[in-house]
């Protein structure tokens, strides 16, 4: 991986930046990275929110039945995704970030690629792409804005066996996309036929999984920081969602500031706080499953609150998701099955319409 070795070592040689192998673990900007979560069962990549494609990327959520090689299925969990090349035609994956990115900060990103047994052709390079806007045509490619890799001999396989592509990248600020594939301007030129017997169609398949953008843990860029305005408290959105130490699978944590328009599922601004600590949660404890549950009371019918309760659950969902959290959840709604005080008073069907979070695994 050309382009990998030659800005690892111009980087290293930077004066302001310092070997920290002690910073602790850095949130993924790259949210789903896995595609583990999703809406439900689908080969529609835009099932497993927010990415989005440009073409059609194929989406597996188990393993190719005719798949006979020794790595078949995703590289983790169960998900994983499919980009087809032909000589003239090429398939993007692209998502915004969880945040976007600091200007002069260095970033590594890294994914997981796997050739298909079927294909007869190999890329020749593969590659991301960082922008404000998100990526839209050639024009949009500048290669101060990427992380790629360059095969000068041959293209990019192992066997049919996974294997990784990563790069350092150091933003230019504020980029809030990244988009994967392979961007050079003429497709068929950067395909490499591989010897097999008889003709067909050119084409190159690659499994991608697991992707990540994280600050680089070997650097740390030293910068003035300046503060206006009064410092945050404990009770904002930095501070760390309090559940206690000792939690069991099975065990329910109230969210109590959540706040949705009424009638309606759309979450209001009142709410992010309290999201964003939970969200913090899970990114430092990323073995924990969960399940968003959602519940109203019993007012109007019964299969309105079972659809409102079911989207607010998703709304909680989709937020936690696109924050970075890339813990393995689930979400669904209970409507009124499962009151937990008196729906007779207006209190008590306050208390019902709620959402929590379930610990499905820890």
């Amino acid at each position: 991986m050309r382009f990998y070795s030659l800005i690892l070592v111009v980087f290293l040689g930077m004066p302001g930046f310092s070997q920290n192998p002690d910073l602790k673990y850095q949130k993924n900007l790259v949210p789903n990275g896995s595609f583990e979560n999703y809406r439900k069962k689908s080969s529609d990549v835009r099932r497993a929110i927010p990415w989005r494609q440009i073409e059609t990327i194929d989406y597996y959520q188990k393993p190719l039945d005719n798949d006979t090689t020794t790595e078949r299925g995703a590289f983790q969990g169960e998900c994983y995704t499919g980009f087809r090349f032909r000589k003239k035609y090429k398939e993007f994956l692209q998502v915004k970030l969880a945040e976007p990115l600091h200007r002069g900060t260095i970033y590594e990103f890294k994914l997981k690629m796997r050739l298909a047994f079927w294909s007869n052709a190999e890329l020749k390079s593969f590659g991301a792409l960082f922008t404000k806007g998100g990526y839209r045509g050639q024009k949009d490619v500048y290669k101060g804005n990427m992380v790629d890799t360059i095969c000068l001999k041959d293209g990019l396989e192992n066997g049919n066996r996974w294997f990784e592509f990563k790069g350092f990248y150091k933003a230019d600020g504020g980029e809030k996309y990244v988009t994967i594939g392979n961007f050079s301007p003429v497709i068929n030129k950067d395909l490499y036929r591989k010897k097999t017997i008889g003709f067909r169609v050119k084409e190159a398949y690659y499994f991608v999984d697991d992707i990540s953008l994280k600050r680089a843990p070997q650097f740390e860029e030293k910068v003035k920081v300046v503060i206006v305005g009064p410092s945050k408290t404990e009770n904002e959105e930095d501070s760390v969602f309090k559940v206690k130490e000792n939690i069991k699978v099975g065990e329910k944590v109230s969210l109590n500031n959540i706040f949705f328009e009424d009638g309606h599922h759309y979450i209001l601004p009142e709410s992010f706080a309290e999201l964003n600590k939970l969200s913090r949660y899970l990114i430092q404890h990323p073995e924990i499953e969960i399940r968003i549950n959602g519940h109203s009371d019993n007012t109007g019918l019964s299969f309105k609150n079972q659809r409102i309760s079911e989207l607010r659950a998703r709304e909680v969902f989709e937020y936690l998701i696109k924050k970075g959290v890339q813990n393995k959840m689930y979400f669904k709604g209970f409507g009124s099955s499962m009151p937990i005080a008196d729906n007779e008073t207006e209190t008590g069907r306050a208390k019902n319409r709620r959402v929590e979070f379930e610990i499905i695994k820890n």
